[in-house]
């Protein structure tokens, strides 16, 4: 049995009401409850869906953390390696010799065991300068994609300028493979839902706006599968809430004495090497490393006591939840249901580095999702957009400096566990056969094994 899997990012039981092609999609099969992981971020609950194990366990702790033995913070990696346990693909293939497996935009898919592979990948210029592509495996993919449906719509994929072009593209993608490399599974990633709910919250009318949008444009893909005879499932990793309070952990553990800096050029930049305690933020979870352990109850006291945080969990607390991996920091806080934590760590914003007010997911050491703005209180913003953007098809370097320093325009957001089901995760499926009322997120892998059978 052939098997599409639609990862709807952001996906809720409220918003399904306004999503008729998912709903029809479910009508012969069912709708269920899906319990997700902690933290609930895409790089946490993906690697959960496909190895079947907790964050703990496979060691993904979150979308990114702090790499102990390189002395780095790094967000959004690409290697497959980095997640351990045994994947999907592995486990088809020993059940069905030669069960071939296409990854369209999921999480990790550098290296990754998978049979065909979809993955955006900027050019990194040596002058500085980047350009939207994709990577692909085989290689020869990339130019029967770029050719059919143009070049990979990076800059609409995340950022300011982020909208439903780059879903529209991966959902093609996604079709033209099934149609012409015809792989038993196929998995895509849908990640429209994520910018207007991060933008303007899971009420707000452009929730309801973005749900039909990205419905219809699932509509010929979910018919070419029907048309096939494919089976569907189509799940969410976690659902976005309402969140309008901003906490400042580094800010804190700064002012305390605790997080040190280094300048460079008037710019201030992280120094995780000296700093006794700092945070890598991610939505609603922060792993906070701290250097000595005889300053754990100091530092679990100052971020427990900061507004906006729900509770501070030691070692034996993220046993509870599943999340004591040895990449997890020392001290993991989790933000109450309208707050969320910042990456911020300067105390004046003239001394930011340069790339806060850029797109920039690999050099901030935590999740930042102003990105998703132009700053709104800078009223030449986009005449600067369009003038760095002029320069970059002249030839010349340029720098997209458009991001605002205040985090107040987000308006949702994830990562703790959802405090009720219709905010939570969903999972719909095409096959009556596999009917259940709630699934956990441990359990997608041996789910999805059974709709090959």
């Amino acid at each position: 049995m052939s098997l599409l899997v639609l990862d709807v990012v952001g996906l809720t039981p409220r918003l399904l009401p306004h999503m008729p092609n998912l709903r029809g999609m479910a009508e012969p099969g069912f709708t269920a409850q899906l319990d997700t992981v902690f933290p609930a971020v895409t790089c946490s609950v993906q690697s959960t869906f496909l190895t079947g194990l907790t964050p703990a366990r496979h060691g993904i702790v979150g979308n990114g953390w702090y790499f102990r033995e390189l002395g780095e913070v790094f967000l959004w990696r690409q290697h497959n390696r980095l997640v351990q346990g045994d994947k999907f693909w592995d486990a088809a293939r020993r059940a069905q010799d030669g069960h071939r497996v296409a990854n369209v935009c999921w999480w990790y898919a550098m290296g990754a065991a998978t049979d065909l592979t979809v993955t955006p990948r900027p050019i990194y210029h040596a002058d500085g300068k980047k350009s939207p592509d994709c990577y692909t495996h085989p290689p020869q993919l990339h130019d029967r994609l770029v050719g059919a449906l143009g070049e990979f719509p990076l800059f609409t994929y995340w950022g300011p300028t982020a909208a439903i072009t780059s879903s529209r593209w991966i959902i093609a993608a996604a079709q033209k493979i099934m149609a012409e490399d015809r792989p038993d599974t196929t998995l895509v990633y849908v990640p429209h839902l994520d910018y207007d709910l991060q933008r303007f919250g899971p009420d707000a009318p452009q929730a309801a706006a973005a749900a039909r949008e990205i419905d219809a444009a699932l509509k010929p893909l979910l018919d070419f599968a029907a048309a096939g005879g494919h089976t569907v499932v189509a799940l969410s990793e976690y659902g976005i809430t309402n969140a309008s309070r901003p906490v400042d952990v580094n800010r804190a553990l700064r002012r305390e004495g605790l997080l040190n800096v280094y300048v460079q050029a008037g710019m201030e930049y992280l120094d995780p090497w000296t700093s006794r305690a700092f945070a890598v933020a991610d939505h609603q979870a922060a792993h906070v490393y701290v250097a000595d352990p005889a300053d754990i109850p100091r530092v679990r006291d100052i971020v427990a006591g900061l507004p906006g945080v729900d509770v501070v969990l030691d070692r034996a607390g993220q046993a509870q939840i599943g999340v004591d991996h040895e990449r997890a920091g020392e001290l993991v806080a989790i933000a109450e249901p309208d707050a969320w934590f910042t990456y911020y760590y300067w105390l004046s914003d003239d001394r930011a580095p340069d790339f806060a007010k850029t797109v920039e997911i690999h050099r901030k050491p935590g999740y930042d999702p102003a990105e998703l703005f132009f700053d709104p209180a800078d009223p030449r913003v986009k005449l600067k957009a369009a003038a760095a953007l002029a320069r970059k098809k002249l030839g010349l370097r340029y720098s997209m400096q458009v991001v605002p320093l205040n985090p107040a325009p987000v308006r949702g957001s994830h990562g703790r566990l959802p405090d009720s089901p219709e905010d939570g995760p969903v999972l719909l499926c095409s096959d009556p056969a596999l009917a259940r009322e709630k699934i956990h997120a441990t359990e997608v892998k041996d789910f999805l094994l059974a709709a090959t059978e």
